[in-house]
């Protein structure tokens, strides 16, 4: 009579390399496809409006054909924000974007603003105003290439 090897030790020590073959290729994989979502992807920039009581305080990232203008809103009485995207060197204006009028009231805004040139858009301008689109309060001009922005200024941006 033929006896049979004794696989059980076997089959157990063969499962046991593959579950952790199989969890080091779980976490492998977790690392690799997270490293693309990282914080430093794109350029950023900062401003913070003021405006007596009022404030628009935010950052503008710089993307490829885009730039987002994200930051925090506290209108007191009636403002309103808006940003542009524009070719620094020439001033050619791409796009802009502008939040609805806020009356005692803050809260998170957010404006994406255009840029679909080869490049994407060199300066954006972010600026508050009253109620009234021409009231202009203050502004500042941020530039990709510093990765800063300039201001405040007072009244509309050129």
């Amino acid at each position: 009579m033929v006896r049979l090897k004794d696989t059980t030790k076997a089959k157990s020590r063969t499962r046991k390399i593959g579950a952790v073959v199989a969890a080091v290729a779980s976490v492998t994989g977790m690392v690799f496809a997270a490293a693309p979502a990282t914080a430093a992807a794109y350029p950023t920039s900062t401003f913070s409006i003021q405006v007596g009581a009022s404030y628009y305080k935010g950052t503008v990232t710089w993307y490829n054909r885009s730039v987002g203008v994200t930051g925090a809103f506290k209108a007191v009485g009636c403002r309103r924000v808006y940003a542009d995207t524009r070719i620094a060197d020439s001033g050619r204006r791409l796009d802009w974007q502008s939040s609805s009028t806020w009356c005692d009231e803050s809260g998170p805004a957010t404006l994406p603003v255009n840029a679909d040139v080869a490049g994407g858009a060199t300066k954006v301008n972010v600026w508050m105003t009253t109620g009234n689109p021409n009231e202009g309060l203050e502004h500042f001009s941020c530039y990709r290439d510093f990765s800063t922005c300039f201001g405040p200024y007072v009244g509309l941006p050129q």
